[in-house]
């Protein structure tokens, strides 16, 4: 008796544990979907067009609630989702640069240098190589823009590697709703971890 008691509540126990950790592992999944689907998410940074504030191969940490609660604010470095259309299908790529004009501004660029309404735009997160070139077209590869208004609800972004970024000065202002987040630390490699 005392064995087939001992069996019964073996197994009654592994079952209760087994319960248990199956609610632990289900509870886990859910906040972490809906962590990466509504407010963090890692992004693998691919191409140079961020160098020197990020290279490729670093990983950053996107806060896609930011602009739920607060406005994008000129400086902030976002990755939006540009769709554009090969062939039949829609290919969508998530693109990181740093947001320069607003909506309602107006911008220009002289011999590499960015106004907004009129005035130099300080950019201290520029590499000195960029801003230290003699010749204008390897400074910035885009050398001058005339005066452009962004509609409202929309942002002029642009890369901080100048030369080698394609950015809003070729496809133009992107809108509120194409942007996923801000992104607010690179967090790999770890020797490289710093807030944006």
């Amino acid at each position: 008796m005392n064995n087939g008691e001992n069996t019964y509540g073996s197994s009654a126990l592994i079952r209760r544990l087994l319960v248990e950790w199956v609610g632990v592992i289900g509870i886990a999944l859910v906040i972490a979907i809906v962590v990466r689907m509504f407010l963090l998410q890692q992004f693998y940074i691919s191409g140079p067009s961020m160098e020197t504030t990020m290279f490729t191969n670093n990983r950053v940490l996107v806060n896609k609630l930011a602009y739920q609660i607060g406005d994008v604010k000129r400086g902030d470095v976002v990755v939006f989702d540009r769709a554009t259309v090969n062939g039949n299908d829609v290919v969508h790529d998530d693109l990181i640069k740093r947001v320069i004009a607003l909506g309602g501004e107006t911008i220009s660029i002289k011999s590499c240098v960015v106004y907004i309404n009129g005035t130099v735009l300080p950019e201290p997160y520029l590499p000195a190589r960029d801003t230290e070139m003699t010749d204008p077209q390897d400074r910035c590869s885009t050398v001058d823009i005339v005066d452009t208004v962004i509609p409202q609800g929309e942002f002029f972004l642009m890369g901080d590697n100048r030369p080698q970024s394609y950015d809003s000065r070729m496809f133009g202002p992107i809108t509120r709703e194409m942007i996923v987040g801000r992104a607010f630390v690179i967090i790999w490699p770890v020797t490289q971890w710093h807030f944006l």
